[in-house]
Parts: structure tokens; sequence; C-alpha cells
């Protein structure tokens, strides 16, 4: 197949140089392939030495010689826009810091499927529980489990007893050797004794 490209001293270092800093290993690839072709390697012995495709070298070696040194690097698929309008991202903002209480709901937590199927009846744009999970990790919000708990609601000072209590209980060896209790398996269970 073809033979190489030429390259100026200047053209040579410049690639060597962004070869040498580049942290994409695409980018450096594609230096060596035009650094080889220079050197007068073929497509074939280039493809197999770095372990791509000829299409590859080919490929490189077009952008090269049409767009320069811009075309070593990966171009990024354009990829679908989505359908999350800034206008529906400003509903769900507003939407997660309201309780779902006031909006006549009866629940009182957002879950990422009740939130996609508000937003859908609001806005008409439907998203699955999944893409509302993405789309709330892109814009900062995650989702995680309240704890529940019954501090600031119970009596403290009789829990602060009832726990020491019970860890006093822990604590205190059973005063009987512990009883056995067969099982019709003939396997035997123990059980302690409590004071």
């Amino acid at each position: 197949m073809g033979y190489g490209i030429k390259l100026t001293s200047e053209q040579w270092e410049e690639l060597d140089r962004l070869r040498m800093r580049t942290p994409s290993a695409d980018v450096f690839r594609n230096c060596l392939i035009i650094l080889k072709s220079s050197m007068r390697e073929t497509i074939a012995s280039i493809a197999s030495q770095l372990g791509c495709a000829t299409d590859t070298v080919v490929r490189v070696r077009r952008l090269y010689r049409q767009q320069g040194v811009a075309g070593l690097q990966p171009a990024k698929p354009a990829g679908r826009t989505s359908r999350a309008t800034p206008e529906f991202v400003a509903k769900m903002k507003d939407v997660v810091g309201t309780n779902p209480l006031t909006l006549g709901y009866g629940f009182s937590l957002w879950s990422a499927a009740r939130l996609a199927k508000h937003l859908a009846k609001d806005t008409g744009i439907g998203f699955s529980e999944d893409q509302m999970l993405r789309l709330l990790r892109r814009h900062g919000y995650s989702f995680q489990r309240p704890k529940h708990t019954l501090k600031g609601k119970r009596n403290e000072a009789a829990y602060e007893q009832a726990k020491q209590e019970l860890a006093d209980l822990k604590k205190t060896p059973c005063p009987t050797s512990l009883l056995r209790l067969s099982s019709s398996r003939m396997r035997s269970r123990y059980i302690a004794c409590l004071p």
C-alpha cells in the first residue's frame, strides 16, 4: 500500500512533543502513526506494530493531511440531545425541594419513580426511574434512604436509664448453669437463664 507523509523537522518536533505530553492513548497512537508514516513504513506494518486496523491508519493519515495536528484529536460523537429541557430541569429542581404532602400526595419523601411520574404529569416529558436518577445526579442531587430515629421525640432520661440497665444485664453472669433442652432431632439447644 501507500508510503508515508513527508514531515518537516518542525512538524516532526511538534508531533513528538504532542506525543510525549498527551494523556490520551488515542492521540499518542495517532502521533505514532504519522511519525512512522514519515519514516516510509507501510500502512500494514504500522497497523501490525500498533495493534490497530489498517483502516485506522488510513483514516488518521487522511485527517492529518486535511487538518494537521488538530485532526489527531479523537472526535467525540455528537450523541442525542437530552429531552430534559432547561424548563424541565428548573421544574425538577423546584419539585425536589417541595414536600410531596403539600402537593396532595400521601407520602412525604420523593423516590425517583414518584418524581418521574409527577414530572411527566406536569410537563409531559417522561423519564424512566434510571434516567431520572442519572438526571438528578448530573444536577447534584442524590437519593438516600433517611435514617428514622426517635431522637428528640422520646424521653431521653428514661432512654439512657434503660440503656444502662440493659448493659448491666448483659455484663451479669448467669447464676445457674446453662439449662439443656433436647430437641426432637437430638440436637441440644441452650438457654441462658437471667437472674
